[in-house]
């Protein structure tokens, strides 16, 4: 079975960095789309990254020019966020999500596109 696994949640203070990872495992092909949602208490998941084979990249304005999502070169089922200048706000459970070979939707990061879900990472932020 395909099954999404985050790493590296935890806690800092604010204005801080973390670097959240994705290994997606039982996956075969070397295209796949993959991306990041989040979901404080209380509110909806919303998504905030979204990377496509071969790189193109999509961001939620939430976090545009602070996180910036990746993919291992060598190793496409292996995904990174990187989180910089962490506010508060930016905590809650994040997930990693995969859709086979190409991202769809176009411009947006919607559930619906996605059917291989994580179980999340907690991130807290302390003012």
């Amino acid at each position: 079975a395909v099954q999404p696994m985050e790493s590296g949640g935890g806690s800092v203070q604010a204005g801080g960095s973390l670097t959240l990872s994705c290994e997606v495992s039982g996956y075969t092909a070397s295209q796949i789309c993959m991306a990041w949602f989040r979901q404080a208490p209380g509110m909806q998941r919303e998504g905030i990254a979204r990377i496509d084979h071969g790189g193109p990249t999509v961001y939620a304005d939430s976090v545009k020019g602070r996180f910036t999502i990746s993919k291992d070169l060598t190793k496409p089922t292996l995904g990174y966020l990187q989180m910089n200048d962490l506010k508060p706000e930016d905590s809650g459970t994040y997930y990693c999500a995969a859709e086979a070979l190409y991202c769809t939707g176009g411009s947006s990061i919607s559930e619906a596109r996605f059917v291989y879900w994580g179980k999340g990472t907690p991130v807290t932020i302390s003012s």
